[in-house]
């Protein structure tokens, strides 16, 4: 199978977990694709100054791997830079952030599975 990407899925969330501005989704898998394994597999944007409020994981975890730009980004309440290459693994009952703070978008791939 292949899915090109103009057949991906994209979302525009105001307001994603209580942050500033929106949030772009692009998403590289549909619900069946996920197997009853996961719930998302794409790619964020952030515009600068723009984020993803602190929340908490229940029942899954995420991973973000950071591709463009520069984040703040809260690890369960201690607050780090992350940059391209750079990975950010939040788990079941942890809590985390994003914050899109460099000069261009941040972007970077996130994935959901379930516990």
């Amino acid at each position: 199978m292949i899915r090109r990407n103009k057949d991906y899925k994209v979302e525009i969330i105001e307001g994603l977990k209580g942050g500033k501005g929106y949030v772009t989704v692009v998403n590289f898998f549909e619900e069946e694709d996920f197997l009853g394994k996961g719930r998302l597999y794409g790619k964020s944007i952030i515009k600068p100054g723009y984020s993803i409020g602190y929340h908490t994981h229940v029942g899954d975890q995420e991973a973000y791997y950071i591709l463009k730009g520069k984040a703040l980004y809260n690890d369960n309440g201690e607050e780090m830079i992350l940059e391209p290459g750079d990975l950010a693994i939040c788990k079941d009952g942890e809590s985390h952030s994003i914050e899109s703070i460099g000069d261009e978008d941040l972007e970077y791939i996130m994935l959901i599975l379930y516990n």
